[in-house]
This record gives structure tokens, C-alpha cells and sequence, in this order.
């Protein structure tokens, strides 16, 4: 069967929201332009390593082509609005590719399906007929740090860590590691 890439050159909105209650929650990206909106699952820890990267990726372009890049996102363009409903997975990410398009001075974010084979580099960020369904945004750089600002505070709102072992902690509390299995709660 063929790929399928969902291309969004220019994105009305792209997201990273939860569906559940903390300790519970699922992780989505979530594009949308015009009437189409594709949302796929992905790992916590996928979030915030793209959040980081795409900072870090805005911070080296900044340095190399010594462009003008906004250092914070604009107020407006933080979307603090929950996910689009239905949320109708597309597929898992199992690999993401991150890159900048010069001619269009736009980050690129591409997110690939799961696949029990291993990828090759070079369908990332290509239009390959072989390789895992795809999903490709574009985003200016004053978009990728709203991302990134919304990313951040998507993980953020999750369980409280443990002042000492830094694991999450539950309602009813946890064992910690550095209490020797002593039950903390979040009121202690």
C-alpha cells in the first residue's frame, strides 16, 4: 500500500494536548488547516524532546543565518484551547524528523508511523512512495515557539514530582526510592 504524508504548509493550529486524567494520559500532536485536522499519539517524552528541539533548532538558525527569530512566542499565537473533538488517531509516532526549510524560512516537523521494520534516514523528510504514513507541518518560527511554549506546559500539568526521587506522585502517594519505600502522599 502506498504512503500517505499529510502535508500542512500552512496550519490553522498545531498542537500538543492530553486526552485523561494525570498518571492516565494520552499524548497527542494535533494539526489542523482548514476543514482537516490529523492527530497522532505519541509518547510524553516525545513531546518534550521536540518542545526542546525545536528551541534549540530556532537558537542554531538564529546563529548560522543571524536571522531576526522571535525569543518568545507572541501572546496570540499560544493556544491554550483543548484538542479538537473527535480525537481520531492516525497513527503512533515511532520517529520524528525536525529540519528548516530556507526558501519558506519555516521549521518543518515531520512525525512517522510505528513500524516494525527499521527506517531508513532518508524517507525522513522525503516524499518516498516506501516508508511509514507521515504526517509533515510547517511552521514559522513565531509558530514553533508557541508550540513549543504549549508543549512545555502540556507536560508540565501533569502529577506533582517527588521532591526527592523527582517520580511522579499519585493521590494516594508513592514509594519512594530514597525514603527506603516509605509511602509519601502529596500532602507531606
Amino acid at each position: 500500500m502506498a504512503r500517505v504524508i499529510h502535508v500542512f504548509r500552512q496550519p490553522d493550529r498545531f498542537v500538543a494536548g492530553t486526552v485523561g486524567e494525570p498518571g492516565e494520559r494520552t499524548f497527542y500532536l494535533q494539526a489542523t488547516e482548514d476543514v482537516r485536522t490529523v492527530s497522532v499519539q505519541l509518547e510524553k517524552q516525545q513531546v518534550s524532546v521536540l518542545a526542546e528541539r525545536i528551541g534549540a533548532l530556532l537558537e542554531e538558525v538564529q546563529r548560522r543565518f543571524d536571522a531576526e527569530l522571535p525569543a518568545e512566542p507572541p501572546e496570540d499565537l499560544v493556544d491554550t484551547e483543548p484538542l479538537a473533538v473527535p480525537v481520531e488517531e492516525e497513527f503512533r509516532v515511532g520517529t520524528m524528523g525536525l529540519g528548516w526549510d530556507a526558501e519558506t524560512e519555516a521549521v518543518v516537523v515531520e512525525l512517522l508511523a510505528v513500524t516494525e521494520e527499521e527506517i531508513d534516514e532518508s524517507v525522513v523528510l522525503d516524499d518516498t512512495e516506501e516508508g511509514p504514513d507521515a504526517v509533515r507541518v510547517f511552521l514559522s518560527p513565531a509558530r514553533a515557539r508557541a508550540f513549543a511554549e504549549r508543549a512545555e506546559r502540556v507536560i508540565n500539568a501533569g502529577r506533582k514530582p517527588c521532591p526527592l526521587c523527582g517520580e511522579p506522585l499519585d493521590p494516594e502517594g508513592h514509594i519512594c526510592p530514597r525514603q527506603n519505600g516509605y509511602r509519601r502522599s502529596e500532602e507531606d
